[in-house]
C-alpha cells in the first residue's frame, strides 16, 4: 500500500486527507516513481477550496498535485528499461498522471524529464512549474540591460525565480510583496528596491524606485486591484504579463487604455505551454540549476501527512518562497 492525499470536497485545509491506496502499477507507456518531493502550488489551494471549478474541473475525492521529483521505482510495457532507478521530475494530474500528492504516482513515460548529476531532488522540485513559467515569461517579455522590472508576488516561488533571471539579464528589479518578513527576504536576495503592497501609497513607491516613468515591465503574480493599480503606473511603451490571479481574479485591464499607453499585455496563456515545450523548458530550467544561475528559495517543507498544513501557509499567505511536500 502507498499514502496518498485526497481533496475529500472543497473546503478548506481541513479537507485534505492521508489515505492508503494499493500501490500503482505501470500500464504501457508508463513508469511508476517513487516520489521524494511533490510541488504544492497556490493554484492547489485555490482548486481545494472550490473557487476556480469554472477553470480547472475538479471532482472531490480527488488526488492534488502538479508536479513531482523522485526517481523511476518500475517500467511499463514498452518503455525504456534504462528509466529505472534514474532521478527524473514529471509533470502529474490533469496531463494524465495521478496527482502528485503521494509516495508513488504512475506517469507517462513521455513526460519524464531527468535531473541533472549534483541536483537535488528537492531543489529539481521547486523549479518543474515555477522554473518553467520563470523562463517562459522572461522569453515573451524581451527583457532589456537597464530597464525597471516590477515583481508582484516576489517572495513566492515564481518571484524569486524572476526576479533571479531578471537581474541576469542587467535587470532593475523592484520587488512588491505584502509585510515585513517577506521584504526583508527580497531586501537579501538583492532586489534594487523593495515595496510593501500592503501600504496605500505603494504604487507611487514604485514610480519613485523606477526613477519617476514607472516600470518597462511588470510581472504580475498577484492579479485583482494589485494589479490593476501596477498597470496604471507602468511605463508607456511598457510590457505588463497579467499571469497572476492570487488575491482573487486577474487584473481588469481595458484593452483601449493599454493601446493609448502603447503596452503591450499578455495574460495567462503565455504560460500555459503544450507537452513538448514544458518539457523544453523543464529541461532548461533544471540545466540552469545545475549551472547555478537559477536557486530556489525553498522555505518550507512539509511531510505528506501535513499537507493540510502546507495549504494552510499558502492561505494565509505566510509560506516565504517555495512549498514542497516531502515523503519518508
Amino acid at each position: 500500500m502507498t499514502h496518498v492525499v485526497q481533496v475529500t470536497r472543497f473546503g478548506g485545509p481541513e479537507v485534505l486527507a492521508t489515505i492508503s491506496a494499493p500501490d500503482p502499477v505501470p500500464g504501457p507507456g508508463e513508469v511508476i516513481i517513487a516520489v521524494s518531493a511533490a510541488d504544492v502550488l497556490f493554484l492547489d489551494a485555490v482548486i481545494r477550496s472550490g473557487r476556480a471549478a469554472a477553470w480547472f474541473p475538479a471532482t472531490p475525492p480527488y488526488v492534488p498535485g502538479s508536479g513531482v521529483a523522485g526517481r523511476v521505482s518500475a517500467v511499463g510495457e514498452g518503455v525504456d528499461r534504462g528509466w529505472a532507478g534514474r532521478a527524473v521530475v514529471a509533470r502529474t494530474g490533469a496531463v494524465g498522471g495521478s496527482g502528485g500528492y503521494a509516495e508513488q504516482v504512475a506517469v507517462p513515460a513521455g513526460q519524464l524529464v531527468p535531473v541533472p548529476g549534483g541536483v537535488g531532488l528537492a531543489e529539481a522540485a521547486a523549479v518543474l512549474h515555477d522554473g518553467t513559467t520563470a523562463l517562459g515569461l522572461v522569453a515573451s517579455t524581451g527583457i532589456r540591460p537597464g530597464e525597471q522590472v516590477l515583481i508582484l508576488g516576489a517572495a513566492g516561488g515564481l518571484g524569486i525565480l524572476l526576479g533571479q533571471l531578471a537581474r541576469a539579464r542587467g535587470a532593475r528589479v523592484i520587488a512588491a510583496a505584502r509585510g515585513q518578513a517577506k521584504l526583508n527576504l527580497l531586501d537579501g536576495l538583492g532586489a534594487r528596491a523593495v515595496v510593501d503592497y500592503g501600504e496605500p501609497d505603494w504604487p507611487e513607491a514604485v514610480v519613485r524606485a523606477a526613477g519617476g516613468a514607472g516600470p518597462d515591465v511588470v510581472f504580475d503574480g498577484a492579479g485583482g486591484e494589485l494589479g490593476a493599480a501596477a498597470f496604471r503606473v507602468t511605463a508607456s511603451g511598457g510590457r505588463f504579463s497579467a499571469h497572476g490571479a492570487a488575491s482573487g481574479g486577474f487584473a481588469p485591464i481595458a484593452a483601449d487604455e493599454a493601446a493609448r499607453r502603447g503596452i503591450t499585455v499578455r495574460g495567462i496563456e503565455q504560460v500555459q505551454f503544450g507537452a513538448g515545450e514544458h518539457q523544453r523548458l523543464a529541461g532548461q530550467a533544471l540545466a540552469e540549476l545545475a549551472a547555478d544561475r537559477i536557486r530556489p528559495l525553498i522555505g518550507q517543507t512539509f511531510p505528506l501527512r501535513q499537507a493540510a498544513a502546507a495549504h494552510t501557509a499558502l492561505d494565509n499567505r505566510s509560506a516565504l518562497g517555495k512549498t514542497l511536500l516531502t515523503m519518508g
